[in-house]
């Protein structure tokens, strides 16, 4: 297996002129991106608060974290990140990516766009709006709620966002 790095730019979000671009693992194992707490101080974002981590091996960590914009390729996202330690690789998590508007593909290694569904619904009683980009409800009875009927709406709700 491969790995794949990329370079982004992270920002202060309450001091945009303060930036730094740097070189992440794409890690889509990780939630949170992790980024040293040196290049953070520079550009002054400072820890909002502290979560518990349980590592691949069992043990936990404690580790702060804050928050920062990240822009790649055009993409810019607010996201929360992990102040990394000295040991701690430079990492792009999933929560990054996902308010980059980015997944990783598994097979290829690459970043691909993420398809972004806005007010998708699994209850059966929500149209779509042909060619237009939003969802109007139905009027449905109380039966078609059930969840003998549920995988089917599903699948005619996940056929209809995918027409437009």
């Amino acid at each position: 297996m491969s790995l794949t790095y990329i370079k982004a730019r992270i920002t202060n979000p309450a001091n945009p002129r303060k930036s730094a671009d740097l070189e992440f693992l794409v890690d889509s194992g990780a939630e949170y991106s992790v980024v040293p707490t040196g290049v953070l101080k520079r550009l002054g974002i400072k820890p909002r608060t502290k979560r518990t981590f349980i590592l691949a091996d069992g043990s936990t960590v404690e580790r702060k974290m804050g928050h920062a914009l990240f822009r790649l390729n055009g993409n810019e996202g607010a996201s929360p990140l992990i102040l990394g330690q000295k040991d701690d690789s430079t990492l792009l998590g999933v929560v990054s990516l996902e308010a980059l508007g980015l997944i990783l593909d598994p097979l290829k290694r690459e970043l691909r766009s993420l398809p972004m569904v806005l007010g998708a619904s699994p209850r059966p009683d929500v149209q779509h709006a042909k060619n237009q980009n939003v969802f109007v409800p139905n009027t449905v009875d109380d039966d078609v709620l059930t969840h003998r009927k549920a995988p089917q709406a599903m699948a005619e709700v996940v056929a209809a966002t995918t027409e437009c």
